[in-house]
């Protein structure tokens, strides 16, 4: 496929990593590049740099109507909410939106596969291009995950592992995976879409270009993704944590069986926490599903490592154990991780996404203690009140410190925040590299 934009004029909506890949690729495409960005030009001067040096026009410090101003066309970045004004304007003129996803989707001449869910989508995008690339075939993780989609098509890949969050879904029309996987639903970024409704709907775009020679894998233990799966207009692979039916994939023991087709035993899958495991089948499905050798798949999930920030060991003080979850950062994720621990004191807290944080208490069982931070410390402190202590602490170095003395002797200090760091922190890396530099001080300080 290619894009037909030349001699076009194309506004793109943000310049974070997807507008400025974006940029790059119709550029080299030959359209007229024009670029609204939100920020402040100081803010933002490196991308500013490198849109202009591609040749693009950067209109900085906040999108005003005239920018639009002989759009043919608008791709615009995840991060622009779909109320935006600006999207508004676009769409009110009768000029086409488009995400990133859809110039990859135009270029792509490899298929792929696309990973969807509010949360394991990076884990088992990773998982997918391990296993294929285990297979013998020139496989990228891409998209979401971090390296552009539309860079990622235009590379020359045998197979892409596309991730796609639910905003870059909402404005598609061509993404078309060979295979679709949806991980589980449950409410995030209500802020943005405005609704569950809404958020669903945008995660059900993912099998939108499916047809009956395509592969939907869906998740049988979570009831809200599980539902959306069974309108997919192609055949469903299902996986479980619990021991598979037949055209299941689950586990039997700590084993990860495949009966999708014959029996197959994959081996055991580690670290053995539900959201890893529920992950790994996942991925799993998904590479069988595209044609990978068993031998593979079992190969390259017995050498996955975690990513940082998902559920790591970061330090340890006596028989207190400290667990950097920062990418947790919606309730269901927390709870997911809450799961893998026992006698937590949980620091959780950010900024919640119009979500409400009322269902961690669900966890108050596995809780010792809870330490609230950041914007929603108030709505952590009184979902938890009168249930279990609640803490409150200014800065994450003070969270490990109150955490620590509720997990002595003998417990877990867990960082699951259940909401986005952008409150206090640049992103949810800087928050769990300061949660781990903090601990560790701490262990030096009681162990020295």
């Amino acid at each position: 496929m290619t894009l037909d934009v030349r001699d076009r004029t194309v506004v793109v909506v943000g310049l974070a990593a997807s507008g400025l890949a974006a940029v790059r690729v119709l550029r080299g495409e030959g359209a007229a590049v024009r670029v609204t960005e939100a920020r402040p030009r100081e803010e933002v001067e490196e991308e500013v740099g490198a849109a202009e040096a591609a040749g693009a026009e950067v209109l900085a410090g906040g999108h005003a109507p005239e920018h639009l101003r002989g759009a043919d066309l608008v791709v615009t970045s995840p991060g622009v909410p779909e109320g935006a004004p600006v999207l508004a304007w676009a769409l009110d003129r009768g000029i086409p939106v488009w995400s990133e996803i859809e110039l990859g989707a135009r270029l792509s001449a490899a298929p792929y596969v696309g990973v969807t869910g509010t949360n394991g989508k990076t884990t088992t995008t990773e998982m997918v291009a391990a296993a294929l690339r285990a297979d013998g075939r020139d496989a990228v993780a891409c998209g979401n995950a971090g390296h552009p989609f539309s860079l990622a098509a235009t590379e020359g890949r045998d197979v892409l592992a596309v991730e796609v969050s639910s905003f870059q879904l909402r404005f598609h029309q061509r993404f078309h995976p060979k295979v679709s996987v949806l991980l589980n639903v449950a409410p995030d970024h209500l802020d943005w879409h405005g609704s569950l409704e809404a958020y669903e709907a945008a995660k059900a775009r993912i099998y939108a270009c499916q047809g009956e020679g395509d592969l939907h894998v869906g998740n049988a233990d979570d009831p809200v993704a599980a539902e959306v799966s069974r309108s997919a207009p192609c055949p469903v692979a299902w996986t479980t944590l619990g021991e598979p039916g037949e055209h299941q994939l689950g586990y039997v023991g700590d084993h990860l069986v495949s009966r999708l087709d014959a029996e197959l035993d994959l081996g055991p899958v580690r670290p053995a926490s539900h959201a890893h495991m529920s992950d790994a089948a996942a991925a799993a499905a998904a590479a069988l599903g595209f044609g990978a050798a068993p031998d593979a798949v079992s190969e390259a999930l017995r050498g996955f490592r975690p990513l940082a920030h998902r559920g790591e060991v970061v330090a340890r003080l006596g028989d207190v154990v400290f667990v950097d979850d920062s990418k947790a950062t919606n309730p269901h994720a927390a709870l997911a991780s809450i799961a893998g621990w026992d006698r937590v004191a949980l620091i959780a807290g950010g900024r919640a996404k119009g979500v409400d944080l009322a269902p961690l208490t669900e966890a108050a069982p596995r809780l010792l203690g809870v330490v609230a931070i950041g914007e929603a410390a108030k709505e952590v402190a009184r979902a938890f009140e009168g249930i279990r202590p609640v803490a409150r602490a200014d800065s994450i170095e003070e969270a490990v410190g109150l955490a620590a003395a509720m997990a002595a002797p003998a417990g877990t200090v867990l960082l699951a925040p259940a909401c986005a760091s952008q409150d206090m922190f640049r992103d949810y890396g800087e928050r769990g590299g300061r949660f781990a530099a903090a601990a560790r001080a701490l262990a030096e300080r009681e162990t020295g």
